[in-house]
Parts: structure tokens; sequence; C-alpha cells
């Protein structure tokens, strides 16, 4: 069974920074690309920066210039650095994990994690 294990998440204040990370476990063969996602009170889950095996990265507009995803595709790990935070990044924190291959189960599969909650105090 593939799981996905979120840490990093809290309170601070504006302009401070945190660091995200989501372990993927299980008997993982590969994963083809690796995010984070956020859910504002009322609001939809909105991507935030997703990176692929190979290192591509794409970034919400929102986002750009202040966080910085990255990943170490032998520890199946996702990171994502976010630096001169807002109030309006306050969300739930999704990691996701997309084409997932593993030795257990044919085929590939998309996977969540449970969240974490980051809030930015002004």
């Amino acid at each position: 069974q593939v799981q996905l294990v979120e840490s990093g998440g809290g309170l601070v204040q504006a302009g401070g920074s945190l660091r995200l990370s989501c372990a993927a476990s299980g008997n993982i063969f590969s994963i083809n690309t690796m995010g984070w996602y956020r859910q504002a009170p009322g609001k939809q889950r909105e991507l935030v920066a997703a990176i692929t095996s190979a290192g591509s990265t794409n970034y919400a507009d929102s986002v750009k210039g202040r966080f910085t995803i990255s990943r170490d595709n032998a520890k199946n790990t996702v990171y994502l650095q976010m630096n001169s935070l807002k109030p309006e990044d306050t969300a739930v924190y999704y990691c996701n994990a997309a084409g997932v291959r593993s030795w257990d189960i044919g085929g590939a599969y998309d996977f969540w994690g449970q969240g974490t909650q980051v809030t930015v105090s002004s």
C-alpha cells in the first residue's frame, strides 16, 4: 500500500519561511510527478507546484519567485520551500504523487497525503 506522509506545516508570521516535506512509502517502482496543492477555506483545491521525475517544474503564478519545489527520487520525497510567506498562503497543503507504479499492483495510480496546515499571520 502506497502512503504519503507530509510534515513541516505550522504557524508563521508574514515574511517568514516554512519547508514542507512529503515522503511516499510502499513498494514503489517509480513516480511520474510529485506536487503540492492547497485548499483555503471556502475555496477549491489548487495546484501550488509540481515536479516531474526528470526535474521539470511548474508553479502557480501566485507563488513564483517565493516557493521552490524539489525532489529526491531515491527517497521518493518531495519538498516545498516557502519563503516570503503571505497571509493569503494560509491553507491546508496536500502532497500528490501522480503516476505511481508499485511492484505490488499493476498500472499507475495517483495518491494524496492527509494534508498539513500552513497558517501565515499578518
